[in-house]
């Protein structure tokens, strides 16, 4: 074997390819371990954080137990149902002094209304006195709603009287001028098998013998309004109160979350804001149709609160959350899914629910068959939020909210 052979040879026999190869294979180990380090750093940080919601998904109870139901397609925004601001022309009255006048009315030009603190007030002018107190201190707090009261629907009676729904203490007719007040139909009494656990408005007949009121349900309290709205159990009532016999009956049942209510002219029949169902429904109180009932109107495109009558024969219905269409409604939505309600309400609070749904106030007149003839929006809320009531007096309309502090009033000449 020649030198240069030899050479070759020896070049051939060089351990380049285990040289070669150690540092690749110290690299692949490296970098394996490196992300065996991150798979369990990552797995464990998941761990941590998914540990206690599967707890909190398949461990705990909800609170709720919804039932599933059908709402039709929202009707389309237009026509009368049109977008528009004139709700943002109205001015706020008694600003951050009242919190939550939810029902408004007038004896003349004084106005009286019920507030979050469980007052009766009168309001002139400018100024606030008080009425009367239905309940005692503490105030200021959901906790204390059950001793403090929250007076919710007020009318007038034929003898200058107001009648008030409080959502937890019951009936009471109120003497505006001594504050003498009287319990007519106590807050918690059992009728027809169940409890009244949740008055909200009240209607009077012209001379004053009949009450007819709506108990929102039989299970849930003012105070949980978002379990009852998500659970949305057919469990709420429309009763009759007889104020010279104080016979006290059941007109109507199974309905999801009725709300405002009001008596027609003929006095046989009541409208009724079925709120879950984003309709008004006709409960037939007297004559031939007795326990009755029909609807007013469907589907409409927001959920209905108080009802009141309008001066040219028509009726002011109040909605603070609307189903847009073209849009998305998540109410709508989460009607046909009691799953999705029930891990949302293991996961968040009332309080925290009551953000993810969008403000927007509408109010509008609707007539005989339920044909709407004019409406006022404020998208978003930004002037009048959580409208909950329209009260119409000389030429104004005065809106009450159920967590406002104030009333706002909208001069109908500028709209």
């Amino acid at each position: 074997m020649n030198e240069s052979g030899g050479l070759r040879l020896r070049r051939l026999q060089r351990p380049q390819v285990i040289t070669d190869e150690l540092p690749e294979r110290r690299l692949k180990s490296s970098g394996t371990y490196s992300g065996r380090v991150f798979q369990v750093t990552l797995l464990s940080l998941g761990g941590f954080f998914l540990l206690p919601l599967l707890v909190v998904v398949f461990i705990l109870e909800s609170p709720i137990n919804p039932e599933a139901f059908s709402l039709r397609e929202p009707p389309l925004m237009k026509g009368c149902w049109e977008p528009n601001l004139k709700l943002r022309e109205s001015q706020r009255l008694f600003e951050d002094q009242i919190l939550g006048p939810e029902s408004i009315t007038n004896i003349g030009d004084v106005l009286y209304t019920g507030t979050a603190d469980g007052q009766i007030l009168k309001l002139i002018g400018r100024r606030i006195l008080t009425v009367t107190r239905l309940g005692k201190p503490p105030c200021g707090s959901k906790e204390d709603e059950p001793v403090c009261g929250r007076p919710l629907g007020i009318k007038v009676g034929p003898n200058g009287t107001l009648f008030v729904a409080d959502a937890y203490l019951g009936l009471f007719e109120v003497n505006p001028s001594t504050g003498e007040k009287t319990r007519l139909v106590a807050g918690g009494e059992v009728v027809g098998g169940r409890k009244l656990s949740f008055i909200n408005d009240v209607t009077v007949t012209r001379d004053g013998k009949k009450l007819y009121f709506t108990d929102s349900s039989s299970r849930w309290q003012r105070r949980n309004y978002m379990e009852l709205i998500m659970e949305a159990t057919a469990d709420g009532r429309v009763l009759e109160f007889d104020t010279e016999t104080k016979e006290l009956t059941v007109i109507m049942d199974n309905l999801r979350f009725p709300n405002g209510i009001h008596l027609l002219p003929d006095e046989e029949s009541v409208l009724v804001a079925e709120t879950t169902m984003a309709r008004i429904r006709r409960v037939h109180v007297a004559g031939l149709n007795k326990g009755g009932m029909d609807t007013f109107v469907e589907n409409l495109p927001g959920f209905p609160d108080n009802i009141r009558p309008s001066s040219s024969g028509g009726y002011w219905v109040a909605m603070s959350a609307v189903r847009a269409n073209p849009g998305f409604s998540l109410l709508d939505f989460l009607s046909q899914r009691p799953w999705i309600k029930k891990l949302i309400f293991k996961l968040f609070s009332p309080d925290v629910l009551v953000k993810f749904v969008p403000r927007y106030s509408l109010v509008a007149e609707l007539h005989d068959g339920g044909i709407c003839t004019r409406s006022f929006h404020d998208p978003n809320g930004l002037v009048v939020a959580y409208v909950s009531e329209v009260h119409e007096h000389a030429g104004s309309l005065y809106l009450g909210s159920f967590r406002s502090p104030y009333i706002a009033k909208l001069d109908l000449e500028a709209v």
